[in-house]
């Protein structure tokens, strides 16, 4: 971690509230279901599929994890009315994961269920390596009793997901496969930018090798390129995979992806819990905040000259 980013995480809780929710404007679609669908519908019109995301995570209460389940059901049923092509993804965590295993379970299929009478797709996300076993517990459970509309998030950070690959390819994998941000100790995680990279290219090859259906979910320039070199390798047709990427990020890199015919899926979140998600982000992993305040930076001076 470098002095700059050191300095950004420990001025983050000074920073004002309206700061904060002007660099998370970029990132986030707002508080409220209808703006989520407003960047959806015009990401759709520029050929970019989307998942939707509440934002609620560590939820300590079990009526919000609850309301957080129902708000999916509004979800899907605004997707459906608005004819949106977008699926959703759901942290564990905002569903009562830390609270309760049964209650989140009860939430999970819930928000499962109901998008299966909507023909659409949940996708759970991975959160740090606390949650990492109960949720592909979880995940194993939904595909063992027949949820066929659901899918996992496998971070190439852990050095143990080549062996969750390997043990849970037998359920027909549908897989988001991202680097990971959050910060683990060496014993779980890989720590230099060169072995994330390595482990990201090793975990592919498996996934297709399993014959899973992958989201390639990163930014990265070389990434990008290997994995279009594998998918090719195991002659993957458009329909099979896709890539993904954050809302506002790179957006050249997706225009470029869209162009040479690929699928791509944004990551839309939406909710009143913007500011926990934008701080918790923030301080999980200090070099997004190295790298959103240079990025801010750089707009307003390009702003100031007019470019």
């Amino acid at each position: 971690m470098s002095v700059f980013d050191r300095a950004i995480v420990r001025l983050l809780p000074a920073v004002p509230k309206p700061v904060v929710r002007r660099i998370s404007d970029r990132y986030i679609a707002g508080t409220e279901l209808e703006d989520a669908c407003r960047v959806v519908k015009r990401l759709n019109d520029a050929g970019r599929m989307a998942t939707i995301d509440v934002l609620g995570e560590e939820i300590a209460v079990p009526d919000e994890a609850r309301a957080i389940a129902h708000e999916y059901e509004h979800v899907f049923q605004t997707i459906d009315v608005q004819r949106l092509d977008s699926n959703v993804s759901v942290k564990l965590t905002g569903l009562g994961l830390k609270l309760d295993y049964g209650l989140c379970r009860g939430n999970l299929e819930l928000v499962v269920r109901r998008a299966a009478a909507s023909g659409n797709f949940v996708r759970i996300d991975m959160e740090d390596s606390s949650t990492t076993d109960d949720t592909l517990r979880l995940y194993r459970e939904l595909r063992e009793a027949g949820h066929e509309n659901v899918g996992i998030v496998l971070q190439a950070a852990l050095r143990r997901t080549l062996d969750d690959i390997r043990s849970l390819a037998e359920l027909g994998l549908n897989v988001r496969l991202c680097k990971g941000i959050y910060l683990e100790p060496p014993e779980l995680a890989y720590q230099s930018f060169e072995e994330i990279r390595d482990n990201f290219v090793r975990s592919l090859r498996e996934l297709l090798a399993v014959g899973a259906y992958v989201g390639v979910a990163t930014h990265d320039d070389w990434l990008v390129s290997q994995a279009q070199r594998l998918i090719d390798d195991h002659g993957r047709s458009r329909g099979e995979y896709e890539f993904q990427m954050l809302l506002g990020v790179r957006t050249a890199l997706g225009d470029t992806l869209v162009s040479e015919g690929h699928r791509l899926r944004i990551y839309v979140p939406y909710g009143r819990h913007w500011y926990a998600y934008s701080m918790r982000r923030l301080q999980e992993n200090p070099k997004i905040a190295g790298y959103i305040a240079a990025d801010t930076f750089g707009r307003l001076i390009s702003g100031r000259n007019g470019r």
